[in-house]
């Protein structure tokens, strides 16, 4: 055997062993890439979410972690900042449904999806949050919009 047919011959070993491993490694980085983006992405909604209820404890005369919101009598100004909190709240919410939710989800982005379902359901329970959405729905996505007004009837009709 030549020397050139020994470089031909590694060639096709490189070719035929050395370019799928490649693809592979390529795809296996690039899938933990994709679930790294998407861990930030949670971590960073969520920190979102940590600043809104540090908004909430900042307003504990308006009683948002109560769990009976019509019991407390509220002024002008403190329905105004209830409003203005909802409203924050709903835009947390809307841009974890447009950069989380898919009608198909693997595992992992459903994982980090339901943690956001649990947050609309448990607001979505409260009457006050529920008689403000309509107005506080003006504007937003048309599928988030859709998304919330079903949780917030499921969550009406519950016991």
């Amino acid at each position: 055997m030549t020397a050139l047919e020994t470089w031909e011959l590694l060639s096709y070993v490189v070719t035929v062993v050395g370019l799928p491993f490649a693809l592979l490694a390529f795809i296996l980085e690039q899938r933990k890439e994709r679930m790294t983006d998407e861990e930030e992405l949670h971590q960073r909604l969520t920190e979102n979410y940590a600043d809104f209820l540090k908004l909430v404890l900042t307003n504990a005369d308006l009683r948002l972690l109560h769990s009976l919101p019509d019991a407390v009598d509220l002024d002008d100004e403190q329905k105004e900042r209830r409003y203005a909190l909802f409203g924050i709240l709903t835009s947390i919410f809307e841009r974890a449904y447009v950069m989380v939710y898919e009608p198909r989800m693997n595992r992992q982005r459903r994982r980090l999806w339901q943690t956001w379902d649990d947050y609309i359901q448990e607001w979505c329970q409260r009457a006050d949050y529920n008689r403000a959405l309509p107005e506080l729905l003006r504007g937003e996505d048309p599928e988030f919009a859709d998304y919330i007004r079903r949780s917030a009837n499921l969550t009406r009709s519950a016991p």
